[in-house]
This record gives C-alpha cells, sequence and structure tokens, in this order.
C-alpha cells in the first residue's frame, strides 16, 4: 500500500517529534557566539533548566548526543582501574556499561531480566560487601528506553546511603527528562545525564550533565583523561555566559522555546500527561491480549511502551508492515528484546488524538500482521482517556 498522504507518524521513544514552534525558532540567523546577545541567551538557559532537572547546581550543556553525556559524566569523577556498579535493566545500561570498560573502568554488573530496573536491594547487598569502598560509582538508567521500564532511583539513593557507602550516584535520564518526574538535588543524584531530543522535544545534538557538589569535589582529583568532555573549563566559561569551543547555537534557539512550551504546560501537568498516556496504551495491549514488557507495575514509563509479539511471531515484522501501510514508525527490539519486541513512544509534543491515531495503526497493522488480538485495545485506550 502505497499511501504517503498525511503526516508520518513518528511514535518512536526519541528522537522524538519536534513542536513546529520549536523548528521556527530554531531558524532564526545564527549570531555571534563570542557577542553579548549569545552570552544573555545562554545565560538564561543555563538558568531555566535547572528546574527541569530538579537541581540548583550547575547544568553543563555539550554539543553531543547522549552517549557523550555518558562519557562526560565517568571521566570528570573517576580515575583509571576505579570499579563502577552497572545495572543490567536494558541495552543502553549495557552499552553504558560497556563504554566504561573501553575507558579504563573495572565494571561490576547487577544482573536483570531487562523487564525490571535497577534493584536497590541487589545494590545493598553488593555494597554491605564492599567493606573497603573500592567502588566508587554506580551507574542507573532511569528510564530504559530499549524496554519501557522507570528505576526507583530514590530508593537506589537510600540503598547507597543505607549501606554508608560513599560512591557516587550517576543516572541516565535520556528519555525521562522533561517527561518523567525526577528530582536531582531531592533523590542525591551526583551527576545526572542526558540530552535534547526526547522530552526536551528537540533535534539531536545537546547533551547535558546536572553536576551535584560531591562529584565537582571528585573531579579535582579524577585521573581518567579529559579534554572535550573537561568539566573545568565549561563551568569557567559558563560563569561568563559562554562555552569554550563553539556551540549548537541554533538548537539552543529551540531549547529556548521547549523550556517555555514546559514552563506554559507546568511540569506537573506534562508528568501527569505522561503518565495518563501511559495507561492508555498499556490499557490497549491487555485488550489485545498482548504483554507489556515491563514486568513492575511501580515500574511502568510514561514515555514508551515494550510490547511483546507471541511466539512464532516477528516484532520486526509487525513494524514493517504498520509502516508500510499506516505510514508509523515504531522503536524496534533492541539486543536481546530484537524481533521480540515492538517499542510505542507517547512522549514530548503529543495529545490524545496521537495517542488514539498512534493505536488505531498499531491495532489495524497486528491483524495485517497476522497477529489475532483478543479485543478492541483502541476502544479500551479511549474509554481511559475520555475519563480524564
Amino acid at each position: 500500500m502505497d499511501d504517503t498522504t498525511g503526516r508520518h507518524f513518528l511514535q518512536i521513544p526519541g528522537p522524538s517529534n519536534v513542536p513546529d514552534e520549536v523548528l521556527r525558532a530554531m531558524s532564526a540567523p545564527t549570531i555571534d557566539h563570542r557577542g553579548p546577545d549569545f552570552s544573555a541567551l545562554f545565560g538564561e538557559l543555563l538558568r531555566d533548566l535547572r528546574p527541569v532537572f530538579g537541581t540548583a547546581e550547575p547544568v553543563i550543556v555539550y554539543p553531543s548526543s547522549g552517549t557523550g553525556a555518558w562519557e562526560a559524566a565517568l571521566v570528570n569523577t573517576l580515575s583509571p582501574g576505579d570499579r563502577v556498579v552497572v545495572f543490567e535493566t536494558g541495552h543502553f545500561s549495557t552499552l553504558w556499561g560497556g563504554m566504561a570498560a573501553k575507558i579504563g573502568l573495572d565494571v561490576q554488573v547487577i544482573p536483570g531480566d531487562w523487564r525490571r530496573g535497577a534493584d536497590p536491594d541487589r545494590l545493598a547487598e553488593v555494597l554491605a560487601a564492599d567493606t573497603g569502598h573500592g567502588i566508587r560509582a554506580v551507574c542507573a538508567v532511569h528510564n530504559e528506553t530499549s524496554t519501557g521500564v522507570v528505576s526507583r532511583i530514590r530508593e537506589v539513593r537510600e540503598a547507597i546511603d543505607a549501606a554508608g557507602h560513599p560512591a557516587l550516584l550517576l543516572v541516565d535520564t535520556i528519555s525521562s527528562l522533561g517527561s518523567v518526574d525526577y528530582r536531582h538535588d531531592e533523590w542525591g543524584v551526583d551527576v545526572t545525564v542526558s540530552c535534547s531530543q526526547k522530552g526536551l522535544m528537540l533535534p539531536p545534538g545537546l547533551a547535558f550533565n546536572a553536576v551535584g557538589p560531591k562529584a565537582l569535589e571528585a573531579s579535582r582529583t579524577a585521573r581518567l583523561a579529559r579534554s572535550y568532555w573537561d568539566w573545568a573549563p565549561m563551568l569557567e566559561a559558563n560563569g561568563r555566559g559562554f562555552t569554550p569551543y563553539t556551540p549548537a547555537t541554533n538548537l539552543l534557539y529551540g531549547l529556548r522555546e521547549a523550556l517555555r512550551l514546559l514552563n506554559a504546560e507546568g511540569l506537573p501537568a506534562v508528568f501527569a500527561r505522561h503518565d495518563r498516556y501511559g495507561r492508555a496504551v498499556r490499557a490497549a495491549v491487555r485488550a489485545w491480549g498482548l504483554e507489556v514488557l515491563c514486568a513492575d507495575e511501580r515500574e511502568y514509563s510514561g514515555v514508551l511502551t515494550g510490547v511483546l509479539v507471541p511466539e512464532h511471531h516477528d516484532a520486526d515484522h509487525v513494524r514493517r508492515v504498520i509502516l508500510d501501510r499506516y505510514d508509523m514508525s515504531l522503536g524496534a527490539g533492541l539486543g536481546r528484546l530484537a524481533g521480540r519486541v515492538f517499542r510505542i513512544g507517547h512522549l514530548g509534543h503529543t495529545n490524545d488524538l496521537t495517542i488514539a491515531g498512534a493505536l488505531a495503526g498499531v491495532q489495524m497493522g497486528l491483524g495485517h500482521a497476522g497477529v489475532k488480538v483478543a479485543g478492541d485495545g483502541l476502544s479500551a485506550a479511549l474509554e481511559l482517556l475520555d475519563e480524564h
């Protein structure tokens, strides 16, 4: 079916849809990144980013993907051979652990089944056994983009504190920032990493580190090699409203507009909207007789829902059918979930009709892909949406 009329449905969990207001803001003429207009713009952004992270501490902005934010968090706080604990909660947590090993860190993995988030009880056991405090950092992914599972970061911090352990807590919020409630300061996070193309509703190209005082102190003695990612020159230049190297100026225009949109809606309302869409999508999945990948209801995501396809079916075939017939992109299963899962994104710049249209496409596509459904998932979702 070759039908390309209408607008493409981008229902992957990032990069997410970019609002027209943000696209227009980015089309403004580029300005001198060493001039007073840029200094005023960047100083405003550095201030306005802090509430999104839930912090009063500095937020550093890099021209980079989120992978760069991972590396910045590690190289600024750790030294060669330092031991770090990484929760295996999905594909991206595994990649972060792999990066840590490549740059010379000793990685201790807490295994997981990719259906649950970081286990605070298991962490407590690991830290209790580390009587010499050889573990220097704990790395956790808040919202695992490959699975649709949200780790309970507050409980992870409580486990570290209860053990009386000095390990830093590094948290990936790449797909949760601006979509799921997150509190850097209140939860005692030392470094929060994130990026632009998910809940902040921008194209890829900006990465962030929110840096707490304990992490900043660690950076003064950390010995991993760093140049591009070094916090010190960034913070020095940021204090004057500048960066030590060329910034992504037009993306920063878009960031200013995206922050305006988030503030106009209000972050609590943004979080509630995402939670509501997550519940609607899960209602549809259950009505179809399919299984949500996330196995713990405390860890359901408002950003995306991973859907397990029945045995003897290929999730990638389902995705291809939906793309070909309905011009809608869904997220693929990654790593060990390839072919077993498709992911429905419901984050960022979206509304009730977007969710309804996406679920209609999935429901029709499942039938055309030969996946038998038990009931009318779209109606189940609409009933939930209509309650509000």
